[in-house]
């Protein structure tokens, strides 16, 4: 596992091709070069792999499999695909669909159900669509996980035209809606294009329906996929997905339908639709979970309500309850929007005294609000420097877009060209565009885009 933590770049493969058969040595000295000898050895690095997020490596393994003549099992098939699926990799995930088809191997269920996510998370609804006739073609019966999977995909792209007529297919077939069902309803509202002025009351009266939903047999995919490591969150790809492992009241997954449905309202920066779902959620007999209050506080720091807002903020913190760092970067992020002097005060004192509490933002949350701050036109651009100077203290890597960003805010303010921050971002955004390409991007994904 020594080699694989050396691991830097895609053409690693080669280089191991001409090692191997231009410079090969002793018995010895092979083993000590190679990671893997064989399918269970590969399989378990194609884990580590899908663990530490390096998706775009699974390719190398599967060359350097074939390199060494180690024929994938199922399983490791299996493995393959969840780890596209979870780095949302389409075209990688259909490579390994052809490769195991040429191999004699059919796909089963389970991994037509993981290609058909992997579509839904890159807003591919046709490809999806395609694998359901696959299925029939091959005569793989699909299971209630399939459907919702599908339906779930459909919904990414806004398809609600299909996203029903699933629904009819599946009330056909005996299966009934669980709250993933009524997740995936909501959320292809929400994705249709273009809004229209009643998408919050259909999102309202959806939750209102889910109340009697019913549970779908899965019991079987449901085994496979624990096991897999994978939740039905983010197999459904609901935007929860990403907290099924945390603790001290964050999530509670019997919300999911409210989750989905408070994110909705709050993208619409609807707060009366917004207070209505509250009231109903309440009457229930729920108190909301720490996502949910995240959700309120964007619906009212996004309409420009700083003072509701950072209430709820403040009610939660003088209960007594955990910090939690996403508070503070809602409210952080929140404060932003508009860039007015009383919100970039705000979004300054609330990092400060987090910052002054020990709590740590995650490297993926100071970007994005280093992106956010950096959009600031007008101002001393104080909010964007805090966050630069904070990442360089903890060596935390920007991202090419934040950078780029910030870059440019520099650029147009009045700073001598031998400041020692404009040196440092200067080179830092050139450093990124020749290892990125021009305007520094970097491609996280492959097949995105709504079909």
């Amino acid at each position: 596992m020594r080699l694989l933590q050396s691991i830097s770049g895609h053409h690693r493969s080669l280089v191991r091709v001409i090692g191997r058969r231009y410079f090969a040595g002793s018995t010895e000295e092979y083993a000590k070069r190679n990671y893997a000898n064989n399918d269970g050895e590969y399989n378990t690095v194609i884990t580590s792999i899908t663990s530490q997020r390096r998706h775009y490596l699974l390719r190398d393994v599967y060359d350097d499999m074939m390199l060494d003549g180690v024929k994938p099992a199922r399983d490791t098939f299996h493995s393959l695909i969840v780890g596209t699926m979870k780095g949302a990799r389409l075209q990688d995930a259909f490579f390994f669909r052809d490769e195991m088809k040429a191999m004699g191997l059919v796909p089963d269920v389970a991994l037509y159900n993981f290609l058909i996510s992997t579509c839904g998370k890159c807003e591919n609804s046709q490809q999806a669509i395609q694998i359901l006739e696959e299925m029939k073609r091959y005569e793989v019966k699909p299971t209630g996980q399939t459907f919702i999977c599908l339906l779930n995909a459909c919904a990414a792209a806004g398809r609600l035209d299909r996203v029903y007529a699933i629904v009819r297919d599946m009330t056909a077939a005996g299966l009934g809606l669980n709250k993933f069902c009524y997740a995936g309803l909501i959320a292809a509202h929400m994705n249709k294009t273009p809004i229209t002025d009643d998408t919050a009351s259909k999102i309202i009266e959806l939750v209102e329906q889910s109340k009697g939903w019913s549970s779908v047999e899965s019991t079987r995919d449901n085994a496979e996929n624990v096991m897999m490591g994978i939740s039905e969150e983010e197999l459904y790809n609901i935007p929860t997905a990403e907290y099924i492992h945390r603790r001290s009241g964050f999530f509670f997954r019997q919300l999911t339908v409210f989750h989905v449905a408070f994110r909705a309202i709050a993208d619409l920066r609807n707060v009366e639709a917004m207070e209505r779902l509250l009231d109903m959620l309440t009457k229930d007999g729920n108190a909301p979970d720490v996502y949910i209050l995240t959700q309120i506080m964007r619906c009212y720091l996004h309409s420009g309500d700083l003072d509701r807002g950072q209430k709820v903020f403040e009610d939660y913190m003088n209960a007594g309850k955990p910090p939690m760092a996403e508070l503070y970067a809602t409210l952080v992020e929140g404060a932003m929007v508009g860039y007015t002097p009383r919100g970039m005060q705000l979004a300054l004192e609330t990092l400060e005294k987090m910052t002054a509490r020990g709590i740590r933002l995650n490297p993926k949350m100071v970007n994005d609000l280093f992106l956010a701050a950096s959009g600031e036109k007008t101002g001393g651009y104080t909010m964007a420097n805090y966050l630069w100077d904070l990442m360089q203290s903890r060596n935390m890597n920007p991202s090419p877009p934040a950078v780029e960003a910030y870059y440019r805010g520099l650029k147009e303010r009045d700073i001598p060209a031998d400041d020692q921050r404009l040196i440092l971002v200067t080179r830092t955004y050139e450093n990124q565009r020749l290892r990125f390409g021009q305007g520094g991007g970097i491609r996280f994904g492959q097949g995105g885009g709504r079909s």
